[in-house]
């Protein structure tokens, strides 16, 4: 035999050898293998004892003390009672706003407007003749109103509001706040 057929030979002798230790269905006759070993049996688990319960003790009520009936204390004559004194009745927020709503609204949304700016001389023309004609507390309580209405911010336009009742010649309440 040549070189050539000697070195093919061994390719195909090594190659036979590997593809029967990939193929072999067991590794019984594997000289490199570890050896198998087998795992010990599960040790079984037993729960611990249950306690027996103690019997229970009778439980004896308390011996009940006499009773002694004391007769009623004599009645009082009654004292006259005083009535608290009346206090002044303050006018009651008008149940519905006597301005006109839609004009009452266009003039709140420009002080929404104006957050940033002040009340001017647009807003005095456009507000000043609506607010004409009422109280100073009516014509707060119905920016309040308007306000609410509109989903302004009532914290940041209630003053601007408050300024315009002022420069209009209303005089709204001192501390003045929306219900």
């Amino acid at each position: 035999m040549d070189q050539h057929s000697r070195t093919l030979a061994a390719i195909f002798l090594i190659a036979m050898v590997q593809l029967a230790t990939i193929v072999t269905p067991t590794m019984a006759n594997c000289l490199y293998c570890p050896p198998e070993t087998k795992s010990p049996p599960p040790t079984p688990i037993t729960p611990p004892p249950t306690p027996t319960p103690a019997p229970p003790t009778p439980i004896t009520p308390p011996p009940t003390p006499p009773t002694t009936i004391t007769p009623p204390p004599a009645p009082t004559p009654p004292t006259p009672i005083t009535p608290p004194p009346t206090p002044t009745p303050m006018a009651p927020p008008p149940a519905t706003c006597p301005l006109d709503a839609l004009k009452l609204g266009a003039c709140v949304d420009l002080l929404g407007g104006l957050v940033h700016v002040g009340v001017g001389d647009s807003v005095v023309n456009q507000c000043c003749p609506v607010l004409q004609g009422v109280l100073s507390l009516e014509a707060a309580l119905c920016l309040c109103t308007t306000i609410k209405a509109s989903v302004l911010n009532l914290n940041v336009v209630l003053p601007l509001a408050l300024e315009l009742l002022v420069i209009c010649g209303k005089t709204p309440p001192s501390g003045f706040t929306c219900p």
